[in-house]
């Protein structure tokens, strides 16, 4: 079984900043992509940027310039900055890897529980 631990949500003003981190743990094998996807009330679950395990980074428009992910492979860890944050991101962010946890395992995706980011003045 593979565990997502994520933190580091919360309330800031637009123009803030915050830095979210996710830990996998458990039976991890390899780690393929770890990443955040984010769903705002009444919207469905969006990418917002991604990392695979050979550093190849995805992002959504809307964040590009903004947030920057990272990586690392050893530790099974993968943060989000977030800078110039604005109303609009507001969401429950979620992180999301995708992982083979015995060599004899199928590539499988987890999920975290969940972090809140509240953007508002």
């Amino acid at each position: 079984q593979v565990q997502l631990v994520e933190s580091g949500g919360g309330l800031v003003q637009p123009g803030g900043s915050l830095r979210l981190s996710c830990a996998a743990s458990g039976s991890i094998a390899s780690v393929a992509l770890m990443g955040w996807y984010r769903q705002a009330p009444g919207k469905q679950r969006e990418l917002v940027a991604t990392s695979t395990d050979r550093n190849n980074t995805n992002y959504a428009d809307s964040v590009k310039g903004r947030f920057t992910i990272s990586r690392d492979n050893v530790k099974a860890t993968v943060t989000l900055q977030m800078n110039s944050l604005k109303p609009e991101d507001t969401a429950v962010y979620y992180c999301k890897a995708i992982v083979q946890p015995t060599y004899s395992d199928p590539l499988r995706n987890y999920w975290g529980q969940g972090t809140q980011v509240t953007v508002s003045s």
